[in-house]
C-alpha cells in the first residue's frame, strides 16, 4: 500500500513538472511579447493602495521569468483626480521595475489632463516620455492603441476620429485597443456604464483590425462575472479593480491583475494573478486569435 501510495505521489510529481515545463518553454522560446495590465485603483475613502503595492511587489518578482515588457494601466488611479490620491500613488508605481503605459479614467477627469500627464511621467522615471493622453505601442506583431477617454468614460468626435485614423495607419496589423470601460451593452452586468458615442461602434469597433479591447471600470469582482467574452468578432478582456470591488456587489474583494502573452503564433493568452501568489489562476485563462 505504501509502495502505491509512493508511486503515485511520483506520477503527480512528474506530471506537474512536465506541465511546468510545457509552460515555461511556451513562454520562453514562443512568445512574442508579454505584458501586465493593472486595473482601476483610486481608493476611498483614505488614499491607500496596498493592494496595488502587493501587486507591484508580484510583478516585479515576475519580471525574470515571464520576461515581461511593460505594464499598462487602464485608468482610475487618482480617485476625483486629487492631489492626494497622485501623491500617494506615486511612489508606489515608481517601484514598478516597468515601464508604465497609462491611460486616464473618469475619476482623473475629475482634475486636468495637465496633472495627469504631469504624474504619468513622474511615475516612469525617465523609462518613457508620456505626452498625450491618446498614444500607440507599435510591436512586430501586433500594436497596443491606448485611448483615454476625453470626458467622464466617453469619447467626443475629435477622439473618435483619431482612433479611427490610428486604426487605418496601422491596418492591417492587428490591435488591442485599451479603453477605460468599453462600449455600454457589452458586459452584461452593467450595461448601462460606458462608452456611449455610437461612433465607438460604427467607426471604430468595426475596423478589421481590432482584435481585443482591454477595459476596467466596472470594478467587477472575477469569481462573479464574465470578464472575458467574444462579441461580433471582437474580444472584451476585462481588468478588475485592484483596491475595491464594485460589482455584483461589495462583499468580496481579491487584488487580481491580468498578463497578456502574444505569442509568435498568433495566439494570445491571457492570464490572472492573484497577488500574493506567483502562480496564474487556471480557471481565469483566457485565449483568442490575432
Amino acid at each position: 500500500m505504501k509502495l502505491l501510495s509512493k508511486l503515485i505521489l511520483t506520477i503527480v510529481l512528474l506530471m506537474s513538472l512536465a506541465l511546468n515545463m510545457a509552460y515555461s518553454s511556451e513562454s520562453d522560446n514562443n512568445t512574442a511579447l508579454r505584458f501586465v495590465v493593472l486595473g482601476d485603483a483610486e481608493p476611498k475613502p483614505e488614499a491607500k493602495f496596498p493592494n496595488m503595492a502587493d501587486a507591484i511587489a508580484d510583478i516585479n518578482q515576475l519580471i525574470p521569468s515571464l520576461e515581461l515588457e511593460l505594464a499598462i494601466g487602464v485608468g482610475d488611479i487618482a480617485h476625483k483626480g486629487t492631489m492626494l490620491q497622485y501623491e500617494q500613488a506615486t511612489p508606489i508605481l515608481q517601484a514598478l521595475n516597468l515601464p508604465f503605459y497609462p491611460i486616464m479614467g473618469n475619476e482623473e477627469h475629475g482634475s486636468s489632463t495637465e496633472r495627469f500627464l504631469s504624474f504619468a511621467n513622474m511615475w516612469n522615471q525617465g523609462k518613457t516620455t508620456i505626452d498625450s493622453t491618446r498614444y500607440t505601442l507599435e510591436f512586430d506583431s501586433v500594436a497596443l492603441v491606448l485611448a483615454s477617454p476625453d470626458f467622464g468614460r466617453d469619447f467626443n468626435d475629435d477622439g473618435i476620429v483619431w482612433l479611427k485614423n490610428e486604426l487605418a495607419r496601422l491596418a492591417p496589423k492587428p490591435v488591442l485597443l485599451v479603453v477605460h470601460g468599453a462600449q455600454q451593452g457589452v458586459f452584461k452586468e452593467n450595461p448601462d456604464k460606458g462608452i456611449s458615442h455610437p461612433g465607438f461602434v460604427k467607426e471604430v469597433i468595426s475596423q478589421p483590425n481590432v482584435r481585443a479591447v482591454i477595459s476596467g471600470d466596472l470594478h467587477m469582482d472575477m469569481p462573479r462575472v464574465n470578464h472575458s467574452l467574444e462579441v461580433n468578432g471582437v474580444h472584451y478582456i476585462h481588468i478588475p479593480a485592484l483596491e475595491r470591488t464594485k460589482i455584483p456587489d461589495e462583499s468580496h474583494h481579491q487584488a487580481m491583475y491580468r498578463v497578456f502573452s502574444v505569442m509568435q503564433e498568433g495566439t494570445v493568452v491571457v492570464d490572472t494573478y492573484q497577488t500574493g501568489s506567483l502562480e496564474p489562476l487556471a480557471d481565469y485563462q483566457y485565449r483568442f486569435k490575432l
